[in-house]
């Protein structure tokens, strides 16, 4: 599925009345990457997922449309696919943060780098505020031997630490991700806050009832809860309730994936827009919940209440 190419910043808007419970909005799952990586990371998920993408990947362009639609910081989450590379991709991405006003980078690290603490470590004392790991990519499970080092520096440091922990969109059989891998890593640091993203699809309801019983465990809306979710990875968001939306309020937060989404950008929180939610439920999904896991309501003024 692809997008219109001459899509323009106004399509990707909702009506003003609808995006009143959207505005202001932490964006907790994006990516931005040097433009050659970019490039094959969209090559990569066109060949494997039959994709097609044309959303701009620049720095500029991505906050143009993200700030159009509402959106006051949004986290970029970078991944090493090979070793050696890590350190290089941190430095890139502090770099563009510190000419950005909405940017929130998040530091990445190979399980099979050397010193991967030390990498890890000088990216936080850096700016970065979190760390990603993408299990399936990176070949390793959230709790691999091989990165304790790293998570012991996320939790001296207080950091949050996002992972593509789940089976959605294309590892159903990959021994790396799934709800058994994850509880090894929120039963063996718990006191590490720790986010699956795309609501643990294709494992939701045992990610939710993680959620339900670790306050350090969350979820993040990305890609499953668009309107393109059926067509695109084959879940229905209808069946996350809104009372579980309500009760969970606490863990569970905006993302999108952008720009690296086969859609308009309007179709992550169109969805979830049109549920109509308690305002309060609204307000923590589309921001408190993203600011509390990041531990921002106390360094940065993100007009979220």
């Amino acid at each position: 599925m692809g997008v219109d190419n001459d899509a323009t910043d106004e399509e990707y808007m909702v009506s003003e009345e609808q995006q009143s419970s959207f505005r202001p909005a932490i964006d907790s799952h994006t990516h931005l990457f040097p433009q050659r990586l970019s490039a094959a990371i969209r090559q990569s998920l066109s060949a494997e997922a039959d994709w097609e993408f044309s959303h701009p990947t620049t720095r500029s362009e991505i906050e143009d449309v993200l700030r159009a639609a509402g959106v006051t910081a949004y986290v970029a989450l970078p991944y090493a696919h090979k070793a050696g590379i890590s350190r290089e991709l941190n430095t890139w991405l502090c770099e563009h943060a510190s000419s950005s006003e909405m940017l929130i980078p998040f530091a990445t690290v190979h399980p099979n780098d050397d010193a991967v603490a030390d990498i890890v470590r000088e990216a936080f004392e850096t700016g970065t505020r979190g760390l990603k790991i993408h299990c399936p990519v990176q070949e390793c499970r959230p709790a691999d031997p091989r990165l304790e080092p790293a998570l012991e520096v996320a939790a001296e440091y207080d950091r949050p630490i996002t992972y593509h922990g789940g089976t959605a969109p294309m590892f159903e059989n990959n021994q790396y991700v799934g709800a058994d891998a994850f509880t090894e890593v929120v039963t063996s640091y718990p006191e590490l806050r720790v986010c699956c993203a795309h609501m643990g699809t294709y494992e939701v309801e045992a990610f939710l009832d993680l959620a339900q019983n670790h306050e350090t465990v969350y979820l993040d809306t990305t890609f499953a809860m668009s309107t393109s979710a059926e067509e695109t990875m084959g879940f229905d968001p209808s069946t996350v309730a809104n009372e579980t939306l309500v009760e969970l309020a606490d863990s569970i937060m905006y993302g999108s994936d952008f720009p690296n989404i086969p859609y308009p950008y309007r179709n992550e929180r169109a969805g979830l827009i049109a549920r109509d939610l308690p305002d309060e439920t609204a307000r923590h999904l589309f921001a408190r919940t993203a600011a509390d896991y990041l531990g921002l309501e106390s360094e940065r003024d993100l007009e979220i209440e």
